[in-house]
């Protein structure tokens, strides 16, 4: 048996055990997934559906209507939302759909959809309170997220000492959560999609990746925005694009099949395949929606330009549509036009060769396009959740060596390339849905103050009274009618 036959051994070894730790299950659902599902319900009662209503006046702040050079932080609306985004918009609109279909039947789609609807108003709260409890740091930099709004909230609740508790299991998971769903689970999916169209060992392309990861991180925050806010927008574009030709090109049977989503969404397989298809790829899908309730978004959005916390939160709104509402939706509909997911001779494929495999059906050039865009989307999971880590990292020593967690971190990705599929995504959802236990009880505790907030902002933005335009801007607020 060979060096790496071993390893693979005994990090399945290690995952099943801590698989079995984490996963708790109350009938067919795991209580964590409960606990972020319980999470999503509550933050869209108590916000008052804000993932309706607020949505318009999002797509404005993204926009630039109220930038202001002025304002304290590292990063633009547009690049933290595209930060946020490369570390939710990636392998799981891809891999993870093909898998929730194939587990949990097409009915899968419409769980993941209502998941995102509902997620937008945990990430709503989650982002808010990263920006309000931010700290502006003696280099101008600006940090901030779970560790922050959990440690700095309840202690101005009276809650001190569970607050800073909280925030450092926080901070443990979101190390282990960097280094296992987002590096460990990025570089082995996508090695499958970019293997089949060119082939190279799986040690070296993890080493390619270690490399390409080390040399944008060592520019911070600035440059995973600049990174990010590249390349998220246009891997997106052009998979929507080539997924939508395909939807079009099978236009006569896309009746039938959103009859075919709709009619297994009631069937129990649906819901159960549907939940375990999210947890596959990172609970950023389905009933929990794209990282709502992990909390790790907030850290990229208490980066950005803005004095308005209510602001940033209505932005980091909008990452569940687009990755759950519309990548998701696409990928699904490309798997069940072509009939890919019930294809016998395709059983054998994981979930990025399936949906490849379906795309060929259609247009046989793509999986050398799609094999570009999972590399993409992968590089740019791994770039956001290492600067998240790191974060974490700094929080819990504050501000020690972060060279120790680089290593950590680019060490997992070589380990994450050669490892078998199965230990990779047990670690990874363990350690990724742990973070969720510390958040949501902190969104609970500090959901009522975020309520508070919403109100107060949108009477002001109604009135126009300041701070919400400053001196220095160009445009004159009482020159718009509608500025919500």
């Amino acid at each position: 048996m060979s060096v790496l036959d071993r390893l693979q051994g005994y990090l399945s070894l290690l995952s099943t055990l801590f698989t079995r730790l984490v996963f708790v299950e109350i009938g067919p659902f795991p209580v964590v997934v409960l606990w972020l599902l319980g999470g999503a319900l509550f933050a869209t009662l108590r916000m008052g559906l804000i993932n309706l209503r607020g949505i318009r006046h999002a797509l404005n702040i993204l926009r630039g209507r109220y930038d202001s050079d002025e304002e304290e932080g590292e990063v633009s609306h547009l690049q933290a939302l595209s930060t946020a985004l490369s570390a939710t918009v990636g392998l799981g609109n891809i891999a993870g759909v093909a898998i929730a279909i194939r587990l949990g039947g097409p009915g899968a789609v419409l769980w993941m959809t209502l998941g995102g609807f509902l997620g937008m108003s945990t990430k709503f709260i989650e982002c808010t309170l990263g920006q309000k409890y931010r700290v502006i740091q003696p280099d101008g930099t600006a940090v901030g997220g779970p560790m922050y709004y959990l440690s700095g909230g309840l202690a101005a609740l009276g809650k001190p000492r569970l607050g800073r508790v909280l925030a450092v299991i926080f901070a443990l998971c979101s190390v282990g959560g960097s280094l296992g769903a987002s590096s460990m689970f990025q570089v082995n999916q996508s090695y499958g999609a970019v293997a089949q169209v060119l082939p190279i060992p799986n040690w070296l392309y993890g080493l390619i990746l270690m490399l390409l990861v080390a040399l944008v991180l060592v520019g911070g925050i600035q440059r995973v925005g600049q990174v990010a806010s590249l390349l998220v927008p246009a891997m997106c574009l052009v998979y929507a694009l080539a997924a939508l030709w395909i939807v079009g090109s099978y236009g006569a049977d896309l009746p039938q099949a959103l009859g075919t989503i709709l009619q297994g969404s009631i069937h129990p397989q649906a819901v159960v395949g549907g939940a375990v298809g999210v947890m596959v790829q990172g609970l950023r899908r389905a009933v929990f929606a794209s990282e709502a309730g992990i909390g790790s978004a907030a850290i990229a959005h208490a980066a950005a330009r803005t004095r308005e916390p209510v602001r940033e939160g209505l932005v980091a709104m909008l990452e569940p549509l687009v990755d759950s509402g519309l990548i998701c939706t696409l990928t699904a509909l490309v798997l069940i036009l072509t009939g890919a997911y019930t294809d016998p001779s395709l059983l054998d494929l994981s979930g990025s060769e399936l949906t490849a495999a379906a795309f060929a059906s259609v247009i046989p050039w793509f999986p050398v396009v799609l094999a570009a865009i999972v590399f993409c989307f992968a590089f740019s999971t791994m770039i956001a959740a290492g600067y998240y880590g790191e974060c974490s990292w700094n929080y819990l020593f504050e501000n020690g060596n972060t060279a120790v967690y680089k290593s950590l971190l680019l060490g997992s990705i070589f380990i994450g390339s050669i490892s078998t599929a199965k230990a990779v995504v047990d670690f990874s959802d363990g350690m990724f849905l742990l973070m969720a236990v510390p958040n949501l009880m902190g969104v609970y505790f500090l959901a009522n103050g975020v309520a508070r907030d919403l109100k107060d902002y949108f009477q002001r933005m109604r009135s126009w009274q300041p701070p919400l335009v400053l001196e220095s801007s160009s445009q004159d607020p009482m020159s718009s009618q509608d500025p919500i």
